[in-house]
């Protein structure tokens, strides 16, 4: 769960020292993956493109000619956030297994960190970091500060993980976070994103007066250019949501089919097992171990 600070400024500089940056986060995740592979518990190939498939959209988003274009337009600073806070955060999500992430779990800071990715912990604390680094005082000054910028884009990166870390990540989740919770938070999320989204879409003020001196060079308003930011997040929102509820149903479906094959095996072998346990097991992931030792029962 690596974290990019901002680079500001045009040049071939800024663009090499993200591809540096980037490099040394894709190094370590490919060593442990070897080994894993080595070891027998190899990370999905797909997992392992996502995690570079973020490091692709890092190093888009930071680096020339969009890092610098957000400075001078809002819907371009807005494709920029979104891209760290939720397309990267997702992306590096998919692409951690639990055997890749367990020996960051055994440093005293990293697992005390896990709070943060409960669901009632990492909800809340994304809402706030998503609406505070949207405040005009504290937007305006990660423009203008190059310091400001790189906590700004550490922040988003940091919240996104720990949100999508709640609902896609592989460390347990509580007992009551089913699918149905997952529902509820999936929900949770789209609708405080797209009340930030409605208010720049509708709002007749401008709250970054920031960007009014770049109307002239690029021939929009500021408060048109809002008005594109706002709509920019709605859309994006809209469908990661779609693909969020695709995937909550298609893993419902899976979930059903699998809880079925269990019953049925135990019932056709005269094994002892109830609709709750098999439950459990595939809830958690861990219906192949079940089916397993049900297997070991008939040696």
């Amino acid at each position: 769960m690596s974290i990019v600070p901002a680079v500001k400024g045009p040049g071939v500089t800024a663009d090499v020292f993200v591809l540096a940056l980037a490099v040394l986060y894709w190094v370590p995740y490919r060593r442990r993956a070897a080994r894993l592979a080595r070891e027998g518990r190899a990370v999905p190939r797909w997992r392992q493109w996502c995690y570079g498939g973020a490091i692709v959209v890092l190093i888009g988003a930071l680096s020339t000619p969009l890092g610098v274009l957000a400075e001078k337009l809002l819907v371009a600073h807005m494709v920029e956030h979104l891209l760290i806070g939720d397309i990267a955060a997702l992306l590096i999500v998919l692409g951690l297994t639990g055997p890749m992430i367990a020996p960051l779990l055994r440093i005293g800071l990293f697992a005390r960190l896990r709070v943060f990715t409960h669901p009632l912990v990492a909800l809340p604390v994304w809402a706030v970091d998503l609406y505070a680094w949207h405040i005009p005082v504290l937007y305006q000054a990660a423009l203008r500060n190059e310091s400001v910028h790189a906590l700004e884009h550490a922040c988003f990166l940091a919240a996104g993980i720990a949100m999508w870390m709640a609902l896609l990540g592989p460390l347990p989740k509580p007992a009551w976070f089913g699918n149905v919770g997952r529902l509820g938070y999936i929900i949770a999320v789209r609708l405080i994103e797209a009340v930030l989204g409605n208010i720049l879409l509708w709002s007749h003020t401008v709250f970054y007066p920031y960007y009014v001196v770049h109307e002239a060079a690029y021939g929009i308003s500021a408060l048109q250019d809002q008005v594109d930011a706002g709509a920019v997040m709605m859309v994006e929102g809209s469908i990661l949501t779609i693909l969020l509820f695709a995937w909550l149903f298609m893993r419902a479906a899976s979930q059903s089919d699998q809880r079925q094959a269990l019953l049925d095996f135990a019932h056709a072998n005269n094994l002892e097992l109830d609709d709750a346990r098999a439950a459990r097991a595939v809830e958690a992931g861990r219906g192949d171990e079940l089916r397993a030792r049900l297997e070991e029962r008939l040696r």
